[in-house]
């Protein structure tokens, strides 16, 4: 029997193979960062053993200002809603920090949930990235700050919008959407002389990182 082969929700389009150097001529830049680690924590912020326990894992409080990005130790944290998060971590450290969440946790009213196989992120970047945003979602991106996130739609799907620096957003969204979103996407970018480009060539400063260590 064969062993199962980790694969990116993008993988049927070969982004990979596709990627190069961007240039001057490319106005809008994208890179899927594949095989994140995605970890689900449901409480109530006001449970303060609940966030004592997380604290005691990620050496930090989570987030409770609304749309907050928080980076820590683990990787980023993101605020999904007044009990929900979404930790988005390296895949080689994900089942420590899983199991160690699992432990700290343990008989408290929360919920911990490794989601690392339903969702993938897609950086996008360059020069016009804001224009093909406002085409491709109704979300006012220009007012989004960094260090900030908006849960919204485009088209048919949700999407998970998260702003670390000024050069671009990344895109987190469900397997699930994943060909609708990205055939979308493509379409949409034709105008913009779209480039697919390795992680590094449109490196964030927050998600990125996170592919190596």
């Amino acid at each position: 029997m064969s062993k199962p082969t980790l694969q990116s929700p993008l993988h049927a389009f070969g982004l990979d193979a596709q990627a190069v150097p961007p240039s001057a001529l490319n106005r809008v830049v994208f890179s899927e960062l594949p095989h994140l680690g995605y970890i689900v924590l449901r409480g109530k912020a006001d449970d303060s053993a609940f966030m004592q326990g997380v604290a005691s894992v990620l050496g930090h409080s989570l987030p409770v200002q609304p749309r907050q990005v928080l980076q820590v130790a683990a990787g980023a944290v993101l605020w999904l809603s007044p009990d929900e998060w979404l930790l988005v971590c390296p895949r080689s450290q994900r089942d420590a920090v899983l199991a160690a969440l699992t432990v700290a946790l343990k008989g408290l009213f929360a919920q911990v949930v490794d989601n690392s196989g339903g969702f993938t992120t897609l950086r996008l970047a360059g020069r016009e990235h804001l224009a093909l945003l406002r085409q491709l979602g109704p979300y006012d991106f220009e007012s989004q700050a960094v260090g900030t996130l908006a849960s919204t739609v485009m088209s048919k799907t949700s999407v998970t919008v998260v702003r670390t620096d000024a050069t671009g957003v990344l895109l987190v969204f469900r397997r699930s959407f994943a060909d609708y979103l990205w055939r979308l996407i493509e379409r949409t970018a034709k105008p913009y002389h779209p480039c697919i480009a390795t992680p590094a060539a449109v490196a964030d400063p927050v998600f990125t990182p996170l592919l190596t260590a």
